[in-house]
């Protein structure tokens, strides 16, 4: 009687403690690794799915497959997340009712469809095409496994004035400017992530009145349809390293010199190798 090599074994390795212990509570049993090298097949394809669902609700593995919802949520006002809290979405579709998108015109905090104090998670989630301003954050924030169906105007909106938040996993599509605007100050890191039909995935603000260093950091992240990655202000000391990624059909980075009235102007369309730093980008995706 033949083995059958389990391969979810291979990629339960590869997870952080936390996540072996949330594999094994899903149904993954390592009790007898003798008897798991025997496994009857439709034990290891039933562990294999638990495995691929909990590495897509962690973030930790990049999907081009936007989700269909679990159900439908409407929301009269902006819901509010609490500094250090989380909200776990369970895979349903959130939106505003009615409507607060108005295209490119922006709005403001009350526009949004959450409100991310600091340090507060948003996990596991779909976003509707009502909504004006998508998801704020007012300090550091993480935003995991996050789809947006039809961006508006921005799909978040980054507002800590120093500190690191971070986006792991989920995507973005039909965003005709901007997916992730970036106000404040700090780092924004950008894991995992796909986005589809966007005019940038990353601006640093070009003209707030209030400007700020900022950098971000990029890995693992497919553009399909894109403008261009990346905008940030190298006159702002503002830095963008991007990693392992692959934006088909839209330049990589644009730099501009940020100001704090009027219009940016750019200033470059390629990295430079300075203020926009490439490693390991893939031609094809």
């Amino acid at each position: 009687m033949g083995i059958i090599t389990p391969i979810w074994f291979l990629a339960w390795l590869a997870l952080s403690p936390s996540a072996q212990a949330a594999v094994i509570n899903v149904g993954t049993q390592f009790d007898n690794f003798s008897e798991d090298f025997n496994l009857a097949p439709s034990r290891v394809i039933r562990n294999v799915d638990a495995t691929r669902a909990l590495l897509a609700e962690n973030g930790t593995t990049l999907h081009i497959v936007f989700p269909k919802p679990a159900g439908n949520v409407n929301l009269s006002a902006v819901k509010h997340i609490a500094a250090g809290g989380h909200f776990d979405g369970g895979m349903k579709l959130y939106d505003r009712s009615p409507s607060t998108c108005k295209q490119q015109k922006e709005g403001g905090d009350k526009d949004a469809i959450f409100l991310l104090e600091n340090g507060a998670t948003l996990s596991n989630i779909l976003i509707g095409p009502n909504n004006g301003e998508g998801v704020h954050c007012l300090g550091t924030c993480t935003l995991r496994n996050v789809w947006w169906m039809d961006v508006c105007e921005d799909a978040a909106t980054f507002k800590q004035k120093s500190g690191v938040s971070t986006v792991t996993g989920g995507g973005a599509r039909k965003a005709s400017d901007k997916v992730f605007q970036h106000n404040g100050g700090g780092t924004l890191k950008i894991h995992n992530f796909y986005a589809q039909d966007i005019g940038k995935l990353y601006r640093s603000c070009g003209n707030c009145k209030q400007q700020s260093k900022r950098s971000v950091d990029i890995e693992n992240v497919v553009v399909h349809k894109g403008k261009v990655g990346v905008g940030i202000n190298g006159n702002l000391g503002d830095h963008a390293m991007i990693k392992n990624s692959c934006f088909k059909g839209s330049d990589i980075c644009w730099l501009f010199k940020g100001v704090t009235s009027g219009e940016p102007s750019r200033t470059a369309k390629a990295p430079d190798g300075k203020v926009c730093q490439t490693q390991a980008m893939k031609e094809s995706c």
